[in-house]
């Protein structure tokens, strides 16, 4: 009687679990209590990720035996995923190991490589000896038909695992909304590549496009076109593409060219220009001599910046803060390779001014750079210095020559008081024509020549043109922007770049993702291993020494309670 006499009561607590059970399942809240914010989507992320309409799914490679940092990248894989997932149910994710049993990793790598998805080989440590692990840390975004392969890596060459996997990390949702983006937005915008004027050739351009091309249709524009019929090129410019790339011309622009330029500016083209105001290359010192004549190169475009409000001063920029420039010394297979302090390289940092120079881990190197005069004759546009070199800087003049003895002088800090320089300037606004109150060396028929703009456009100038050049191998493979091959050292020209081409076409978006920044705690090694033993005294010896105390405490206690 007792029992049933109890029932009663146990109902309604049954049924107050049940409805909270119920309710859990139809409304859930997720909370990010992480100080940096780590598993809360930003906002241009959200705006893609809601765009998805129709199932995407993603296929997760990374599973598997890892090692305790790269199973960190997993988790920190899952947590992104789930938290998509959670904002938008369209999307679906699954994670596996691409190397089943009795399946041959060697084949399984080919399979991956065919698809232009590299495999990563590790070297593991496992009972003292040393074993290569093959790992697939790659993913594929399948959505509508059509997929495409995501890296869930950044290659940082020269760091140690934990800043690799660290790099990788912060990278991760960069790398999955830029894949989301190319599948559901692709390639909707248009860069062209100017030709004819002797840029850069396409090999040592090709990393950086490479890259672009994943996102935006790239395509090369012949300048020699404006020539035979400059309405017609300056037409193709405006109702095709909405990006103008000049990569470190060489041969002067005539002034046909200019006009067509500038009325692509003025009706609201977007253009990144990387000059050389100075004619000097580091392999024109590769001679017996070791030295060459630095002079200025006339491209017969200073009118035109002017203006737009800057002038690119045809002298040099040596700064204390430079990379080292690799010389061989010795003969033959003897032959060493030496880093020695340069300072026409000069390494500039990224002081987070503008969403382009955002968080980019590593500082930008420029070769020969020249220096960027901001005129006040335009109050229309607005300029933004983006990268400006160190304050122990000094300006010299050309014509100039310059001799790798330079490398041997103890420079003298007095001498470099020149102070910042700006090296990398934006230009935003409605632009006035540079050939405004002159006579225009084209006749227009059709198009209409506007003396100011109409809207407003954008440009970034550098005065550098090798800062967009990657290097090339002995084969003539291309190697990634901003890895210097001798040194091994990687620099951040190719984010910024990545940052300045967002930002001219209107993907502030995908800026504002990348410059995302978490704090991921790792173990400092070094310092693990010199407290090891303070640590397990702690871990180990103190849970003992409190269980003792207690016990001792209780024995006490309880002989004093049964003795009276």
């Amino acid at each position: 009687m007792k029992t049933f006499k109890k029932i009663p009561a146990i109902i309604p607590a049954l049924i107050v679990l049940i409805a909270i059970n119920f309710v859990a399942t139809q409304f859930h809240k997720r909370y990010d209590l992480t100080q940096d914010k780590r598993y809360t989507l930003s906002d241009p992320a959200k705006a893609i990720i809601a765009q998805v309409k129709s199932p995407l799914i993603i296929d997760v490679f990374l599973e598997g035996e890892l090692q305790p940092e790269f199973r960190k990248l997993q988790n920190e894989t899952r947590y992104l995923l789930e938290e998509i997932s959670n904002y938008n149910p369209n999307v679906s994710f699954a994670i596996s190991n691409p190397v089943e049993d009795n399946t041959d990793a060697n084949v399984v790598a080919q399979q991956f490589a065919s698809f232009g998805m590299t495999p990563l080989p590790l070297t593991v440590k496992r009972n003292g000896e040393e074993t290569t692990q093959t790992l697939f840390p790659w993913a594929t975004a399948n959505h509508n038909g059509k997929a495409i392969p995501i890296s869930l890596i950044k290659n940082i060459a020269g760091a140690s695992r934990e800043q690799f996997v660290y790099a990788s990390i912060q990278n991760l949702e960069y790398a999955f909304i830029d894949g989301f983006n190319r599948l559901l937005n692709a390639k909707s915008k248009r860069i062209a590549v100017l030709k004819d004027n002797g840029e850069l050739p396409d090999a040592k351009i090709a990393d950086m496009f490479r890259k672009l091309g994943e996102t935006y249709s790239i395509a090369p524009f012949p300048m020699s076109t404006v020539s035979k019929n400059p309405e017609r090129a300056l037409r193709a410019l405006q109702n095709t593409f909405d990006l103008v790339v000049v990569a470190k011309p060489t041969k002067a622009f005539t002034d046909e060219q200019k006009f067509v330029l500038d009325q692509y500016i003025l009706n609201g083209g977007n253009s990144l220009w990387l000059i050389d105001a100075v004619a000097m290359e580091n392999d024109s010192l590769r001679n017996p001599d070791g030295k060459a004549l630095a002079f200025p190169r006339n491209l017969n475009l200073n009118d035109q910046f002017f203006k737009y409000g800057i002038r690119i001063n045809p002298v040099l920029v040596k700064d204390l803060y430079s990379a080292p420039l690799s010389l061989a010394s010795g003969d033959g297979s003897q032959s060493k390779y030496q880093q020695l302090p340069w300072f026409y390289q000069p390494v500039t940092p990224s002081f987070n001014t503008h969403p382009i120079n955002t968080n980019i881990e590593r500082p930008v190197r420029f070769n020969y750079a020249n220096q960027i005069e901001l005129l006040n004759n335009t109050a229309a546009i607005e300029k933004t210095v983006l990268l400006t070199s160190s304050i122990l800087t000094k300006i010299e003049g050309t014509p100039k020559e310059i001799s790798l003895d330079e490398i041997s002088i103890e420079p003298n800090e007095q001498d470099y008081q020149s102070g910042t320089q700006p090296l990398a300037v934006l230009l935003e606004g409605k632009f006035e024509s540079a050939f405004k109150n002159r006579i225009q060396p084209v006749t227009l028929d059709s198009i209409r020549f506007r003396e100011s703009a109409t809207k407003a456009s954008k440009m970034v100038v550098i005065a550098d043109g090798d800062l967009i050049a990657n290097e090339v191998d002995s084969k003539g493979n291309p190697l990634e922007l901003g890895f210097d091959y001798f040194t091994r050292k990687q620099y951040g020209n190719k984010e910024f770049l990545l940052n300045t081409v967002n930002y001219l076409l209107d993907d502030n978006g995908l800026i504002n993702i990348r410059s995302k920044e978490i704090a991921l705690p790792f173990l400092d090694t070094p310092k693990v291993v010199n407290s090891i033993n303070k640590w397990q005294a702690l871990t180990i010896g103190l849970p003992l020494a409190l269980l003792l105390i207690f016990g001792a405490l209780f024995f006490t206690l309880r002989k004093r309670k049964y003795a009276r």
